[in-house]
């Protein structure tokens, strides 16, 4: 997945988190929904700005970090 269609970092922007382009959520904030047990859908529906795209996408973003640090095998 091209995450870069849908995520952007930018200094001028919540601090330069990763962020969804054209709207003010953040990766983390997706993550955190998810994590806290919202499902994909409720996340659209709660916010439809998004699309299942985009999240797929901050998970792919989050995966991928993760692996460049070394925490995933």
């Amino acid at each position: 997945m091209e995450f870069i269609k849908y995520i952007e970092i930018n200094p001028s922007k919540r601090l330069g988190q990763p962020s969804i382009i054209g709207i003010r959520i953040s990766v983390a904030d997706v993550l955190n929904w998810l994590a806290s047990g919202m499902s994909k859908e409720e996340i659209v529906y709660d916010f439809p700005k998004l699309s299942l795209e985009s999240i797929n996408a901050c998970l792919f973003f989050a995966a991928t970090r993760e692996k460049q640090l070394g925490i995933a095998s």
